[in-house]
């Protein structure tokens, strides 16, 4: 009896070691992706397919398709989940945001529509559902934010 938790125990401080040692998964041609990342999204999304890893020096980001639905999942550099966002249509929204973006952006049209959607088991500081939108007009564009309570603010400029 004493033999056989012995090795048990040898062999799981092994397999300790081992995942230590290496500390993440090579995804997509060399990407290193944590496995605690790995594990987070099968659970979060096991029904995802097309699955494609990048990692950047802040954050490791899985792009995939549930249901028809192109989104990404965004985790830490420890594998802590941190949202997911996801295009949507125009109509998203607020009619009252939209009338405030009419106003202050006058002459820009509303390219994509980004809603972001927080892990605020993480963070409880910041919106649980936020959406970013793209504006353009011929000489600019800009990015503005649109909280959860519906309020406009400017997020940066990109071009």
């Amino acid at each position: 009896m004493k033999k056989i938790f012995l090795t048990t125990a040898i062999a799981a401080l092994l397999s300790v070691n081992v995942f230590a040692a290496d500390g993440a998964k090579k995804v997509d041609g060399g990407t290193n992706v944590s496995y605690v990342a790995l594990h987070g999204f099968t659970v979060d999304f096991a029904d995802a397919k097309d699955v494609n890893w990048t990692v950047t020096k802040s954050t490791q980001k899985a792009t995939f398709t549930v249901d028809g639905v192109k989104k990404t999942a965004f985790y830490n550099l420890n594998g802590e989940y941190l949202g997911v966002t996801q295009r949507v249509d125009e109509k998203a929204i607020p009619a009252k945001t939209l009338k405030q973006i009419e106003k202050d952006y006058k002459g820009y049209n509303v390219g994509e529509v980004i809603v972001y959607q927080a892990n605020t088991d993480l963070n409880d500081s910041i919106d649980a559902t936020s959406y970013f939108v793209d504006l353009k007009n011929d000489a600019h564009e800009v990015l503005v934010r649109i909280t959860q309570q519906g309020n406009l603010e400017y997020f940066q400029q990109v071009r």
